[in-house]
């Protein structure tokens, strides 16, 4: 059992980690810059953001759809955006009949149109069903911008935009995708505010 001293010393770990990561994230702005201009030109077209992620990314989703279809920051109309996994019946009846690498791909092929962007979470890269949703959103000409850790694992190659956060942990990735995200959503606020 860790004693005071050491519980303390961890946690203090752990904020320095954060902070090291968190550092690092402006070698990506202009990245993030151009994921924000994606959704802009999507959303402004009248098209809609679709988001996928399995369990911690999984809440991302819901968090990003949330602060655009309610608010984030200002006033302004609700934007169009959907976590793909929030359908618990569709989420379970698709994993059920087709298999759980397909419950975002066949949402997505049920909800997608041309012009539409899908932003896939995975901190590995690798996560089959996000893979399979891009597959799907090729179909589909849908736009694919992902959110991955340090190697981008295979959504690397198969994205027209990756974000990969230069770390190994799956906690500080976690953490700088969410930062991502309301990055995104602001610049996507101001620049929609009037509309």
């Amino acid at each position: 059992m860790a004693t005071p001293t050491q519980q303390l010393d961890r946690i203090m770990a752990i904020w320095k980690e954060h902070l090291i990561v968190a550092e690092s994230l402006p070698r990506l702005t202009a990245d993030v810059s151009k994921a924000a201009d994606m959704i802009r030109s999507s959303l402004a077209a009248g098209g809609k953001l679709l988001i996928a992620g399995n369990g911690g990314s999984a809440a991302d989703a819901q968090h990003i759809a949330a602060e655009l279809t309610g608010r984030f920051v200002r006033e302004r109309k609700p934007l169009p955006a959907i976590a793909l996994h929030a359908n618990a019946s569709a989420l379970t009846a698709v994993g059920n009949d087709y298999g759980y690498d397909q419950v975002f791909a066949r949402e997505l092929s049920a909800l997608a149109s041309p012009g539409d962007v899908l932003l896939g979470i995975s901190t590995s890269g690798n996560s089959r069903n996000i893979l399979r949703a891009i597959e799907a959103a090729r179909c589909k000409k849908v736009a694919v911008i992902g959110l991955t850790g340090e190697s981008g694992g295979q959504m690397r190659t198969v994205c027209d935009l990756c974000l990969r956060v230069p770390s190994k942990s799956t906690a500080r990735i976690q953490e700088m995708h969410i930062t991502i995200g309301h990055a995104i959503c602001d610049v996507l606020e101001e620049r929609l505010a009037g509309s």
